[in-house]
């Protein structure tokens, strides 16, 4: 039995949102302010209420808070036509026929044995009637406040969302369902359920939901016992085995023992006291008498007196505060996993839930990327277990990882990830990695190279919001300098014009710059995937008759598989013509067709001061010659440097001079001066990176 999908409506960003939940491990990713941490809250304040836990009127999604807002100052709806709406949960569950039943069939919807499938609602709606009553309340108040504007005009009269900020929940309320769902089409029939309140059905012992938030009580300070508070915990939850049973024996015997040296010891140590309590007197002689013995609890000793400490050696043992964050943090994490598959456990005359689903927020708080490589190594190991008691009752435990570290998304399974991203503004979508199967074939070597790639090499893509696909390290190393030398360039023009720069620095944007090589176009259906802006920076690469590589100008063709690819197999003739507006690419009916709103652009070297550049070195070369004149006996990637004292063109330098590429692009960097102006960038690079820096 296991959750597959889980689906919100209306609670902040996950207005209409839906996400698959694998068998396992189910990792989360996406950038900061994606919803991640909103699927932790959603599920916790429906399926852990409690008066600390309630809904906020910020939860609602922004555009629920103005149909909202629609619905209350507008006409008075019909009964008939008023659908309950608010912040709603459903889970999606699927059983065998070898899963125990027992809870399950009492929020069954169809006996059909080969509707193996249940659905859950968690609901906050407004009912009709509470409709009724909140447009009542607020017309009221409405027109209170409008009085008091009208007694003082200094007064600022409340508006309609101060005053559900205030009282909403006045008018909102629970309801659980079990929801009717078409075993062939899979959808759900939203007017056919069971009200679990009504029938006083408990959920709890379907689903157990629990979780660590990234918000750890984890600090490096003296008075910090984190730890150690975390182990009577372990003691007080864990279910005791042969072996711990025999230890608890030994330590209550103990105990037992020093209570009597303890009790005599206290006879000293509480006479006066006693004395004093006795002269109080009573009704007879000693009716007053008291003593005061020891009675040490085994569970009760352990808070407060059990202190982890870090082993430095045979002979010296530091406070738990000598570690550094990130051990400790992945310790207690260890530890409190322990505690809620304790607690997942239950007590023996209570059996586990159905379902237990623990969520990890952000595991790789204060860790180095080695540690977060070594958390989801070991996660699925520590947790494929699942919940088994010393009685043989056994559950499985599905668990839920949000992240926001490319290295543990570079260390997990490809299937396992589910991609988070923006839809508009108020709205966040749910990718399946594992979906990329349908588009490339799952057996081709195009899948094969982008999976161990990303996994492997470029996992920072997934939170970029912006992208930079480069062929070698020539433009890694540049790329960067080259955005700074813009920003500096547009806030020059800017100011000179006296007006602000409309767009953020492509520095202080979120850009990930991705060395592809020569294979920019089998990313065509992930940079598709990922729906963020994204620019292909390429070379020409012009061949002549006999398929070498010439001079643009002698080319009657090109090498290149990506512009191939992009731009539908256009001439060289066709590609030295284009535009901007040619080179921005939407994926429309699977083709990628030139728009100019598009999310794609693809830019290579193309006439500039009458010279079309077959390459980078020869594109720069051409328009820097001075530059590198200047500088050439410093310049330690060059060779033959006599050659640039001829009339040679910048595709006889660029082949002849060049001693090794890496070390000609740090030669540039070397030798920029300190206005980043002494040099140009090449047209091609510059239109497309001043593309990538708009919105």
């Amino acid at each position: 039995m296991q959750i597959y999908k889980i689906q919100v409506e209306n609670f902040r960003l996950l207005k209409n949102f839906s996400i698959d939940i694998e068998e396992e491990l189910s990792l989360v990713i996406g950038k900061n302010n994606t919803g991640k941490t909103s699927i932790l809250s959603a599920l916790d304040k429906f399926l852990n209420r409690s008066d600390n836990n309630k809904f906020h009127f910020d939860d609602f999604n922004i555009d629920f808070k103005e149909e909202l807002s629609e619905l209350i100052i507008g006409d008075i709806l019909d009964p008939n036509n008023y659908i309950e709406k608010g912040i709603k949960l459903k889970i999606f569950i699927e059983y065998t026929e070898t899963c125990n039943l027992e809870n399950l069939s009492k929020v069954m919807m169809d006996l059909d044995p080969e509707n193996n499938r249940i659905v859950l609602g968690f609901e906050y709606i407004l009912p009709y009637n509470n409709y009724i009553d909140l447009k009542n309340d607020w017309e009221n108040f409405r027109i209170k406040e409008e009085h008091k504007h009208e007694e003082n005009d200094q007064y600022k009269a409340k508006g309609l969302y101060d005053f559900l900020a205030d009282n909403f929940s006045n008018y909102f309320h629970f309801q659980r369902k079990s929801i009717e769902i078409n075993k062939d089409t899979q959808i759900t029939n939203e007017n056919n359920y069971i009200d679990l309140d009504k029938e006083l059905i408990s959920t709890k012992d379907i689903i157990n939901f629990k979780y660590i938030s990234a918000r750890r009580d984890v600090a490096n300070k003296d008075i910090d016992k984190t730890l150690s508070t975390q182990t009577s915990k372990i003691y007080e939850k864990t279910e005791t085995k042969q072996r711990q049973n025999e230890a608890v024996e030994v330590f209550k015997d103990k105990l037992s023992e020093t209570d009597d040296q303890l009790s005599r010891i206290y006879v000293d140590l509480f006479h006066d006291i006693i004395a004093k309590v006795g002269d109080f007197g009573g009704i007879k002689p000693n009716e007053s008498e008291i003593e005061i013995i020891s009675n040490l609890q085994h569970r009760e000793l352990l808070k407060g007196n059990t202190t982890v400490v870090y082993k430095h050696d045979d002979h010296n043992k530091l406070p738990e505060h000598y570690n550094g964050l990130g051990y400790m943090n992945l310790i207690y994490m260890i530890f409190e996993i322990e505690i809620l598959i304790q607690e997942f456990k239950r007590e023996k005359e209570r059996k586990p839930a159905d379902i237990n689903l623990l969520f990890i927020e952000e595991p790789e708080a204060h860790t180095h990327p080695q540690m977060q490589y070594v958390f989801i190594k070991n996660i699925k190991k520590l947790l494929r277990e699942g919940i088994k008691r010393e009685d043989g009752e056994c559950r499985k435990l599905q668990y839920i990882i949000t992240t926001h570290s490319s290295h543990i998304v570079a260390d997990s399974d490809f299937d396992d990830v589910k991609y988070l991203k923006k839809n508009g503004c108020n709205s966040v979508d749910a990718k399946n990695l594992k979906d990329l199967k349908k588009d490339y074939d799952e057996r081709s070597k195009e899948y094969h190279f982008l999976t161990q790639y990303l996994t492997i090499s470029r996992a920072e893509i997934f939170f970029a919001e912006k992208v930079v696909l480069i062929e070698g390290d020539t433009e890694r190393i540049l790329i960067p300098t080259m955005m700074k030398k813009i920003d500096i360039e547009e806030a020059e023009k800017y100011k000179h014009i006296g007006e602000k720069d409309p767009y953020l620095p492509l520095l202080s944007q979120n850009i990930s710059i991705i060395e592809v090589g020569a294979y920019s176009h089998i990313f065509d259906k992930f940079i598709d995937f990922l729906g963020i802006k994204s620019l292909i920076i390429t070379d020409l690469d012009a061949i002549n008759a006999d398929g070498e590589k010439c001079r643009v100008s002698d080319g009657i063709s090109y090498s290149n598989s990506a512009i191939s690819h992009y731009f539908g197999g256009k001439t060289i003739s066709e590609l030295k013509n284009c535009i901007l507006t040619d080179k921005i690419f939407s994926k429309v009916d699977n083709t990628w067709t030139a728009q100019e709103n598009g999310k794609l652009c693809i830019t290579y070297q193309t006439t500039e001061s009458g010279y079309n550049a077959r390459s980078f070195e020869d594109a720069f070369i051409h328009i820097n010659r001075e530059f590198i004149k200047s500088n050439k006996d410093k310049f330690k990637g060059l060779k033959n440097k006599e050659l640039f004292e001829t009339d040679n063109d910048a595709y006889d330098l660029a082949a002849k001079c060049i001693k090794k590429k890496t070390y000609f692009a740090m030669d540039i960097i070397f030798h920029t001066n300190e206005t980043f102006n002494n040099w140009e960038i090449p047209s091609y690079i510059k239109e497309g990176l001043l593309w990538l820096k708009k919105d």
